[in-house]
């Protein structure tokens, strides 16, 4: 059986089966430091798409560019959906697999079947207020950004002035969580222990387990509370899109809103802070001209916070890549693997002022991530007034040498330690075109519960343990 390489010619297909190539396991120490090694490796061997182990369950992986388009934009072809998995069906993934129980909260990343498109319309209809920039959700959503991140740099400036900071742990993690929080509706700072359980699941530590059940049961009880009192939050219009959802679905849709955008967000957060500090004066110059969301799809191009996507599955016995895959095996698609791919870099422009836009950080087809332009615009404001905020940001270490921590999805800093100087007087805050009055008080908790709160008294412990 014959498939097309890249140019354009003939490749003989090996139609031997994912579990007899026996896959070399992929999460490895090589991975957590180096992960592009890692893939330049695999796809000089098997090209680009290859046989792997994740934690002792066999997938494809797919490293091509092209094939990843392939795979994304045919949802027909290659579905997502558990019940699609032919080894979990023969019970032959195991019931303590590590990867399990994030796979198993079934929400609208992993969701398959007809009951999807119902769901992800519902979704895009309880998104749009807050995406849509002529919308007062959206207006008040970047009035709250900007809010959050003012308090978590007068956090920082408690320190001094000038000083040391932490800008992952104290910014770029916490405030997308804070945003989140804004947006599910939680009652005055109440949501923030189920910020602190949502670090505890995103680090996978050994109370990930019980601080997933506290989670889900806390979003639960907001369920309840917006189907008996809707406000203007995601929850309640996810709701009156989709009356049918069950108090059970609902919570695990706002795990996956709260979970997803924050991780991801916080690490774009972190990344695009990185590539201003780090990068030529041209980077910082188009930073002040107002092109934040631009150097945001450079990072994403190079260092694409979420790394390799949730598992499809194919339909049926298809050709991808130098292989064959066999009718139910899982495939992950690698955006940090495809954004390498020799046929598609080669082809980007580097040190321009404009880049592509044809990454794949948000997936790409019919699934694309539906809060793409929701968690863009948290991140460019959050960025934009964290330079605003600072007169000077330097990096405490050097750029190759800070730590950065990588699961089977996301990849990010593990921290973010700079040296700092605080501006004199804050700039006045940007609040469009919607007038100030209210507006903080709206956004922002009660300061007496906001320190009694878990997360703040969590964030003011880095303040004092940095003296």
């Amino acid at each position: 059986m014959e498939s097309q390489r890249g140019d354009g010619g003939p490749v003989d297909l090996d139609d031997t089966s994912l579990e007899e190539l026996a896959p070399e396991p992929l999460l490895t120490r090589d991975y957590e430091t180096r992960p592009a090694l890692v893939y330049e490796r695999l796809r000089q061997q098997h090209g680009p798409v290859a046989p792997v182990d994740l934690l002792g369950v066999p997938a494809w992986l797919v490293l091509g560019y092209r094939e990843s388009l392939q795979v994304l934009q045919d949802d027909d072809g290659w579905p997502k959906g558990l019940e699609n998995w032919r080894a979990r069906s023969e019970g032959r993934v195991p019931s303590d697999w590590p990867l399990g129980p994030s796979l198993e909260v079934n929400h609208i990343l992993i969701q398959g079947g007809a009951g999807y498109r119902p769901l992800r319309t519902a979704w895009d209809v309880a998104l749009k207020p807050f995406q849509d920039p002529r919308h007062p959700q959206a207006k008040r959503l970047k009035a709250a950004v900007t809010a959050y991140a003012d308090e978590l740099i007068t956090l920082v400036g408690q320190g001094g002035k000038t000083g040391v900071a932490d800008l992952s742990a104290q910014f770029s993690r916490p405030l997308p969580l804070m945003v989140a929080s804004h947006l599910l509706g939680f009652p005055g700072s109440q949501g923030d222990d189920a910020l602190m359980d949502m670090w505890r699941v995103l680090d996978a530590g050994p109370d990930a387990e019980s601080a997933l059940e506290r989670l889900l049961a806390t979003l639960a009880e907001l369920a309840a509370l917006k189907l008996e009192k809707p406000g203007d939050d995601f929850p309640s219009y996810l709701l009156a899109a989709h009356p049918d959802l069950s108090l059970d679905h609902l919570a695990r849709e706002l795990f996956m809103l709260l979970g997803m955008t924050s991780d991801h967000v916080g690490i774009l957060i972190s990344n695009t802070v990185v590539e201003v500090i780090s990068g030529e004066a041209g980077v910082r110059a188009s930073l002040s001209a107002g092109m934040v969301r631009e150097t945001m799809n450079r990072v994403v191009m190079r260092k694409p916070p979420l790394v390799n996507f949730v598992p499809r599955f194919a339909a049926r016995d298809t050709p991808l890549g130098n292989y064959t895959i066999r009718a139910g095996d899982p495939v992950w698609v690698s955006p940090g693997a495809a954004h390498a791919d020799p046929l598609f870099a080669d082809h980007v422009a580097s040190g321009t002022t404009i880049s592509t836009r044809a990454h794949l950080s948000w997936g790409a087809g019919p699934r694309q991530c539906p809060a793409r332009e929701l968690a863009s615009a948290v991140a460019a404001a959050g960025v934009g007034r964290l330079f605003e905020r600072f007169d000077y940001l330097d990096l405490a270490l050097p750029a190759d040498q800070l730590p950065w921590r990588s699961s089977p999805f996301m990849r990010g800093l593990r921290s973010l330690p700079v040296h700092y100087e605080l501006a004199s007087a804050p700039p006045p805050r940007p609040w469009a075109e919607e007038p100030a009055a209210g507006v903080a008080e709206e956004v922002l908790p009660d300061p007496s519960a906001r320190q009694r709160s878990s997360l703040w008294r969590y964030l003011t412990g880095l303040i004092r343990g940095g003296r």
